[in-house]
């Protein structure tokens, strides 16, 4: 008989007029990763603050090992042995704090440790709960020096390292590369073995095809479906969180107009091969690469954030050298960047203020705003793009965090623009909301192009007119989207020597190409 590690009966959380959680039942087992799917704003971030201290429940029971659970906030939570690793990677760490310290932090606080700390000895129990984890920084490193793949990889070794009764982990792998992915799945593996209750939030098929021995899909504050017979059936976890069947996108790719912009033997590095391509009016173009294969730095080289090392942009026919991000916004080129959450939302503004931010003069009139033309033009946008919230005067905060990226996509759909960078713009966004927000992209395409850097092969096939594929800043192949070979795409994304070994009889070369296939099956 499978273990109950906790167990929630008819809770309920509201805030305000908005009915959040609507009688949750639901256990979560030993040795079982239950995967949590919802659409943006079914209640899944609330369940989680609750299960970990942050909210109260207006109602209901929880029940932890048997024993009535109501931590009084998350170090209670954290005590009693539930542990969450949320999606804002800086929830988890301290970025001012080296690595040794982040990791035992909690050693730290606990009772008898004294007053006087033996540096010799944190360090090295650092060493221990990092090697665990496989991680190789020096860990006298200052956290914030870090990138954002290896500051996710310390807010979960810092979890791990608390001996978890119930382990929450919210969209772990949206800053991975595959092999740290595979490393953090290989953890869960073990974890499960060892009787660890695990509750995954993701809104990535191919992780929860990987790790799920069942899924509990939500949709407006409910459990909307609950999925555990053998095999597991995907299609009907994500037709349970949508509220009705998903229907297969159908590209029609268009080949575009005249040139907008051009890039002609640029180097994002030194080193690097050059780079060229053609970028046309109307066209959507997808690029697609693993982690640091070059498709961030190339989107801050477009948009003024970087210097390419060699080579020449150009717009419009004329050369293009963008001073910085304000001069290339005042060019027509407009960015999407990839962390919300540190690079593009205000947290003390509303929606409205978030949204129009870039563009406050096209909304004021002798240096007065008009804050009627801005709440009506954000207002205007959360229809087409939808947002789900209140009204245009709802802080950013309330929102959930997909409902907060469709806000900093449509801040940079308000205005016109030439060029349009979207950098992981479905980060943290359901298949649903996400096909949404492709379609209105797509829709607005004309008189621009705009160019997706994106890490999933299938975010690039639902958007793309055109996938071009970086590895080592570089571009590795390219492909107009209509019965694209994944085989080849996948061997692309993989570089030389990864993937492009014999693919066996009706299979695909590589995990992630499988898991590219299945996504398609799941949602079709």
């Amino acid at each position: 008989m499978v273990k109950v590690t906790c167990k929630l009966s008819g809770l309920e959380k509201s805030f305000g007029r908005n009915h959040v959680l609507r009688g949750i039942d639901l256990e979560l087992r030993s040795g079982e990763v239950t995967a949590l799917m919802g659409a943006n704003g079914a209640g899944k971030s609330t369940l989680v603050k609750v299960l970990c201290g942050y909210h109260f429940a207006d109602a209901g029971k929880m029940e932890l090992a048997g024993k009535p659970y109501s931590p009084t906030d998350a170090a209670d939570a954290i005590s009693k042995g539930v542990v969450t690793v949320h999606q804002s990677i800086d929830d988890g760490v301290i970025p001012d704090l080296d690595v040794a310290t982040n990791l035992t932090l909690d050693r730290l606080t606990e009772p008898g440790v004294g007053l006087f700390v033996n540096d010799r000895k944190l360090r090295r129990q650092a060493r221990e709960v990092a090697e665990s984890m496989g991680l190789t920084m020096d860990v006298r490193t200052r956290v914030a020096d870090l990138d954002v793949a290896d500051r996710q990889m310390i807010a979960i070794a810092r979890a791990m390292a608390r001996a978890p009764k119930l382990l929450i982990l919210d969209e772990p792998t949206s800053s991975l590369s595959a092999s740290e992915a595979d490393r953090l799945f290989a953890l869960i593996d073990r974890l499960r073995a060892e009787g660890v209750a695990i509750l995954y939030i993701s809104h990535r098929m191919s992780d929860i095809r990987r790790v799920a021995d069942r899924i509990v899909s939500m949709r407006d504050g409910a459990i909307s479906g609950v999925f555990e017979s053998d095999p597991l059936d995907y299609v009907g976890a994500v037709n349970a969180m949508l509220g009705h069947q998903m229907t297969e996108v159908d590209i029609d790719p268009v080949s575009g107009g005249k040139p907008v912009l051009e890039a002609r033997d640029l180097r994002l590095f030194e080193d690097s091969p050059p780079i060229t391509f053609t970028a046309r009016e109307g066209e959507v173009i997808a690029f697609t690469g693993l982690l640091g294969s070059g498709t961030t730095e190339l989107a801050e080289v477009i948009f003024g954030l970087a210097e390419a090392s060699a080579g020449e942009l150009m717009l419009d026919g004329k050369p293009y050298r963008p001073a910085s991000a304000s001069d290339a916004v005042t060019k027509g080129v407009f960015m999407s960047p990839k962390d919300r959450s540190v690079n593009a939302v205000v947290a003390d503004f509303d929606i409205a203020n978030n949204m129009t931010l870039p563009f406050l003069k096209a909304f004021s009139r002798f240096s007065f705003l008009s804050e009627r033309a801005q709440r009506e033009a954000t207002s205007e946008m959360i229809s087409r793009i939808g947002v789900k919230c209140q009204s245009e005067r709802d802080g950013i905060g309330t929102l959930s965090g997909g409902n907060q990226q469709k806000v900093m996509i449509g801040r940079w759909l308000l205005k016109a623009s030439r060029v349009l960078l979207l950098d992981e713009p479905f980060q943290g966004v359901d298949i649903g909301a996400r096909r949404d927000i492709g379609h209105y992209i797509r829709q607005t395409a004309a008189g621009r192009t705009t160019l997706v850097f994106v890490a999933e092969i299938d975010e690039a096939l639902e958007i793309a007119d055109r996938i071009i594929v970086l590895n080592e800043a570089a571009i590795a192949g390219e492909y107009v989207n209509r019965n694209v070979d994944l085989n080849s795409l996948v061997a692309d994304v993989s570089g030389p020597g990864r993937s492009r070994t014999p693919t066996p009889p009706g299979g695909v070369p590589t995990a992630q190409a499988q898991s590219t296939l299945q996504n398609q099956a799941s949602a079709g």
